[in-house]
């Protein structure tokens, strides 16, 4: 053999195998790139973050639903009883008039005076065990939270704005108003 065949045989391209270029392809596409793996745990991350927040997100709609579910039994037990208040202050009312109209020093009426006493302070005992507080305002100052202005008189023994006669009494459930008091207020003269 020559040199030049020798040559001619190292230059002479080696047969070509289909079946390396499938295996080679086949591991270069099995084995993705740094970038991909990269933008793929990006992508993760982000969807853990997404789905971290809205679970918190979701724990706290739950916690507030519970808090504002509680607080509107401890409503309705506290002031269910408001309207039925409303309907028996009326008869607190009359019994404190009828003690007003009856002559006391009359010996005739004086069981039946003795009776709606004991009737009276029965009734307010039972609405006072209930937290529903009388608000008699007299001599105090003027609260329009508390009170109903019904008239205004010029006085000038005392500051405007002071509460000189209370009409009806006001009441309270549980610190909230049921009814205001009805009053006649000092104006400056």
């Amino acid at each position: 053999m020559s040199t030049q065949d020798y040559t001619d045989i190292q230059n002479t391209p080696e047969p070509h195998n289909p079946a390396e270029d499938v295996a080679e392809q086949s591991q270069s596409a099995s084995e993705p790139g740094v970038e991909a793996l990269q933008a793929q745990l990006a992508t993760l991350a982000t969807a853990y973050e997404s789905a971290k927040e809205q679970s918190l997100r979701s724990q706290a709609e739950a916690q507030n639903a519970r808090r504002r579910a509680e607080q509107d039994i401890e409503k309705a037990h506290k002031f269910g009883l408001e309207k039925m208040v409303n309907d028996l202050l009326p008869v607190v009312d009359n019994l404190e008039r009828s003690l007003a109209a009856i002559d006391s020093g009359n010996e005739t009426f004086a069981a039946v005076v003795e009776g709606i006493q004991l009737t009276h302070k029965s009734f307010v005992d039972a609405l006072a065990r209930h937290q529903v507080i009388a608000v008699s305002p007299e001599g105090e100052p003027f609260d329009p939270n508390l009170h109903q202005a019904v008239s205004a008189v010029p006085n000038p023994d005392v500051e405007p704005n002071t509460v000189l006669t209370c009409f009806q009494k006001g009441y309270t459930l549980h610190g909230r108003l049921v009814r205001p008091a009805m009053v006649v207020v000092s104006k400056a003269p």
